[in-house]
């Protein structure tokens, strides 16, 4: 067995030894016990120690304070940069600052699955507006041999309309049905990649070294100037080969046919990702993103039976590499789709769906602490900064809006007639509920980026500015039923060992 067999794990069952398949099932029930564990332990010291349980309820609603003060200044530090970087003209920076960048070649990605063929269009309309030369673009669609006759004729249709911008332009079919794959983006990708290293790198004789792999979903739209910038941070990176970069998501696409609550999803996620471009030191890649050819070649390419590929090939090339991995943020935006469905209960329904395969993530904590313990190379403090990290996102995930929006009652209704005749049963919800109303200021942050990045026709009715600010309101409600829900529900399903698979949004307009 190869001593890093455990790069392509993906659950217990994958493992031969009997030790350690427990140990990684260990593993995968921490995500949910704790999270459970935390609302069980409050509901338990309200009833049997609410004076104890109102002391954790206020350190952890302080602490929560703090972090959105704390986090609400990064996003304002982070939506500055990206605009100072869509301004930029990298293609002049290219040109005086790295006089050989047209050594850089882009294998660029696109994997689909069942898209209407308009979201298909948008997506390579971005790209042929590129400033970056096409014949240094390779360009990879990936279908799926599932999605049948279909699949095959968007396809040719693609092909036929963009070809002659794309001179080095290949359609990859990915079989269906190959042996230990989860059908999925992460599979499909993978194939596209394999095909294109061998039928366009490979031909050309391009060295691994430079070629940035461009990993995109289906309904992306690139700037004008994303690959010249990519490429530029990319020859500047101190260490190109170890690194990933991961643009700013924008779920712009169809923002005006979202519902509200689907639009603070896309808001929240954009802010989020935006706000963690500000700490590099903890960006792990998601969704679209970017890294060497040579990089993904010495991984062996992606796991092709995870759900969560775009967060797994970073902790894949972190443990391969022994620690010397990292994710640079690249500040410049990259526009997706809202989450719209053909009804408003059918948005709502794909929401949940797609957040609880977003939380799914959580798997990703098992994969890390099996690895720590195999790869003994990598330094501890990293083990603990970024396992840290990615652990503390996803108990917070499923535990702070319940914790925030209801345990604050919990001792007053539970601690029975002794404790609510006590000082601190009366402050207890005041204090919570006015330390909340402060940290609610961060919505208006919130609402004035989120008013900035709309397209300027919104700007233009006065009436849906103020609705596009007033869907706010709404945050609490999404945050428990549309958040917390979903996340505790896929750590449950990994505590109980149903295991879920890759779940496809799709895509309306």
């Amino acid at each position: 067995m190869s001593s890093d067999y455990y790069l392509k794990v993906a659950r217990a069952s994958d493992l031969k030894d009997a030790k350690e398949r427990l140990l990684f099932r260990f593993f995968e029930m921490l995500p949910g016990f704790f999270s459970l564990g935390t609302i069980g332990l409050l509901v338990f010291l309200s009833w049997r120690l609410p004076e104890i349980a109102s002391v954790l309820i206020i350190a952890f609603v302080l602490y929560w304070f703090f972090r959105t003060v704390y986090l609400m200044l990064h996003l304002w530090a982070g939506y500055r940069q990206m605009r100072i970087y869509e301004k930029t003209n990298w293609i002049q920076k290219l040109n005086t600052e790295a006089p050989h960048w047209k050594d850089i070649y882009h294998l660029v990605l696109v994997p689909a699955y069942e898209e209407p063929i308009d979201v298909l269009r948008q997506t390579f309309l971005g790209l042929e507006k590129s400033d970056y030369p096409k014949e240094r673009i390779l360009l990879v669609f990936g279908i799926e041999e599932a999605e049948g006759d279909e699949g095959e004729r968007k396809a040719m249709l693609l092909y036929r309309e963009f070809s002659k911008s794309f001179p080095k332009f290949l359609i990859a079919r990915h079989p269906k049905g190959i042996e230990g794959e989860i059908p999925g983006k992460g599979s499909n990708e993978t194939w596209a990649a394999r095909e294109g290293v061998s039928k366009l790198v490979a031909p050309l004789h391009i060295s691994p070294e430079k070629v940035i792999v461009s990993s995109l979903d289906s309904d992306t739209v690139v700037g004008t100037s994303y690959f010249s910038c990519l490429a530029y941070r990319f020859i500047k990176s101190k260490d190109s080969l170890h690194t990933s970069f991961q643009p700013i998501p924008l779920f712009l696409n169809n923002i005006e046919r979202a519902p509200a609550i689907s639009r603070i999803f896309s808001f929240s996620s954009t802010f989020w990702h935006t706000m963690n471009q500000e700490r590099p030191e903890k960006l792990v890649t998601f969704s679209s993103h970017a890294l060497s050819l040579k990089a993904l070649l010495d991984v062996g390419y992606k796991q092709t039976n995870v759900v969560s590929d775009d967060s797994r090939i970073f902790w894949q090339c972190f443990l391969f590499f022994n620690g010397n991995y990292r994710v640079e943020p690249l500040f410049y935006p990259v526009s997706m789709d809202a989450n719209v469905a053909t009804t408003f209960a059918g948005t709502l329904f794909n929401v949940y769906k797609q957040q609880r395969r977003w939380a799914y993530g959580a798997a990703d904590i098992p994969y890390f602490l099996f690895g720590f313990l195999k790869n003994k190379k990598i330094p501890l403090a990293k083990k603990f900064s970024l396992g840290w990290e990615l652990f503390e996102g996803h108990w917070t995930w499923g535990t702070a809006p319940v914790v925030l929006f209801f345990a604050g009652w919990l001792p007053l209704l539970l601690g029975g007639e002794e404790f609510s005749q006590t000082l601190l049963s009366y402050s207890l919800p005041a204090f919570t509920g006015k330390v909340l109303t402060l940290a609610a200021f961060g919505l208006i942050t919130s609402a004035i980026i989120s008013i900035n990045l709309l397209p300027q026709k919104i700007h233009q009715e006065k009436w849906k500015l103020a609705f596009y600010i007033g869907q706010w309101v709404l945050f609490p409600f999404t945050m428990i039923f549309f958040s917390a829900l979903p996340a505790l529900d896929a750590q449950v399903r990994l505590l109980l060992g149903r295991y879920l698979g890759f779940w496809h949004t799709p895509k309306f307009r």
